[in-house]
């Protein structure tokens, strides 16, 4: 049960400052795993910007060639160290939420490299989805554990302690 006590101006709320500042386990995974990932993609966007040997030579693509690829790579594994940076240090739901829509958008760009790498690029892209699943399903936690506190808001204010009804 979460209390909140009135001290001048402030509400001190104990156990759900204390949820908010410790991020659930779900959600720390999947800021590991997308910082992981963009440390990947950078080595891979790499190593396809330098033509190295550790892709498939000759393999055709949709669009682009092996280098186009790479500088895609790059560029998404730049926004997702930077989204796990806002996930894992600053806690921010913007972060949260780049997180998903760049690591959908690696699952699509690991398509296009699967004629150089299958083995790798279907390896990342259920990465992705593991990550993805890390960082939605602890948006919805967050969501029930944040709505009864929204509720109760406008009777906090001025009362002191408001009991919570039990859970």
């Amino acid at each position: 049960m979460t209390t909140a006590a009135h001290h001048g101006s402030h509400f001190t709320r104990t156990e759900a400052a204390g949820a908010r500042a410790a991020r659930p386990g779900l959600m720390t995974f999947a800021g590991v795993l997308l910082a992981l990932l963009g440390f990947l993609n950078g080595l891979d966007g790499i190593a396809a910007i330098a033509n190295s040997h550790v892709f498939v030579g000759n393999a055709h693509y949709v669009f682009g060639d092996l280098r186009a690829w790479g500088w895609v790579m790059l560029a998404l594994a730049v926004v997702q160290i930077a989204a796990a940076y806002g996930v894992l240090v600053a806690r921010a739901d913007w972060a949260r939420w780049t997180g998903v829509v760049v690591l959908g958008l690696n699952a699509f760009a690991q398509m296009a490299f699967l004629p150089s790498y299958p083995l790798w690029s279907l390896t990342i892209i259920a990465v992705d989805v593991v990550a993805i699943y890390g960082l939605t399903a602890s948006a919805a936690t967050d969501r029930s554990e944040s709505a009864p506190e929204a509720t109760f808001a406008a009777e906090d204010a001025g009362r002191g302690t408001v009991p919570r009804p039990p859970a």
